[in-house]
């Protein structure tokens, strides 16, 4: 006869604790959806809309001022993922090569770039001095030279076994032809976590488009997302019964709904690689 397990004082106030902190956060995100689809300004918490519309979001990309940034902030997101994962699988592979002269230098030499830079003025010369500033190849290019990511997978790579490449190597294969038909397979919970972490990295990016980028026609939706709260920057509404609370919403909605798609089908993935390299056999 199985025994029923008792459930402890703790577990009770730890569940109480945890539906108050999902609460805190679902409230104001539930206003800024019901927000999004009232076509009533107005203020305050409100459970559903009054006048309910989608004008607020066919404004967004109907509207060039914000179709354009928004087309941007996905390009940018996806070009520059794969630009990311391909110099960061690339160089972890390079620094697993045991036998490659001056390997642990140039390995010094990236992990020293992870506590001492240049600076933010020094930077911004060097950049200028490639002709990157005012151009999407600034905001791709330097997300992309991440060396925490590199090194994490550079853990994940050192964890495959090494009778692995010895067999591929007596089979013939190439360094590069080991590369793409063992470690990338064998790589996926690595490539899904990092390049989440990329994605994301991308998707939100402020900094680097405010320091680097002056010409207002590749600013991307976060940085014309922060214009409209502000109040500076809203599109005109002729011809749409959305109000600026309603486009405002709607742009919000629109900016974390792609990460709330992607999230769970990405969460096996991503459990995974946040321990890629934490317990080696």
């Amino acid at each position: 006869m199985k025994t029923k397990k008792k459930i402890s004082i703790f577990q009770i106030i730890n569940g109480i604790i945890f539906i108050l902190v999902a609460f805190i956060i679902l409230i104001p995100m539930w206003k800024v959806i019901v927000d999004s689809f009232d076509l009533r300004t107005a203020y305050g918490m409100k459970l559903w809309p009054e006048v309910f519309g989608f004008d607020g979001y066919k404004q967004v990309f109907a509207n060039p001022t914000l179709s354009r940034p928004l087309l941007i902030s996905f390009f940018t997101t996806i070009v520059g993922t794969l630009v990311a994962l391909t110099l960061s699988t690339l160089g972890a592979y390079v620094l697993i090569q045991w036998e490659m002269p001056g390997r642990n230098l140039f390995a010094g030499l990236l992990l020293f770039t992870m506590i001492f830079n240049g600076g933010m003025i020094p930077t911004y010369l060097v950049l200028r001095g490639l002709h990157l500033t005012n151009t999407l190849g600034v905001v791709i290019l330097f997300p992309a030279l991440n060396v925490y990511n590199l090194v994490l997978m550079r853990n994940f790579f050192e964890g495959i076994p090494a009778s692995l490449f010895e067999s591929a190597t007596l089979d013939g294969c190439s360094p590069m032809q080991t590369f793409i038909r063992i470690v990338l397979p064998m790589s996926k919970a690595a490539l899904a976590s990092i390049g989440l972490m990329f994605a994301v990295t991308y998707w939100n990016d402020y900094t680097h488009y405010k320091l680097y980028i002056t010409d207002s026609k590749w600013y991307n939706f976060q940085m014309k997302l922060r214009g409209m709260i502000q109040g500076s920057e809203l599109p005109p509404s002729a011809g749409s019964n959305a109000t600026e609370n309603t486009v405002k919403n709607a742009a919000v909605i629109i900016v974390i709904i792609p990460f709330m798609i992607l999230y769970p089908f990405l969460q096996k993935y991503f459990v995974k690689g946040v321990n890629i390299g934490a317990v080696k056999e």
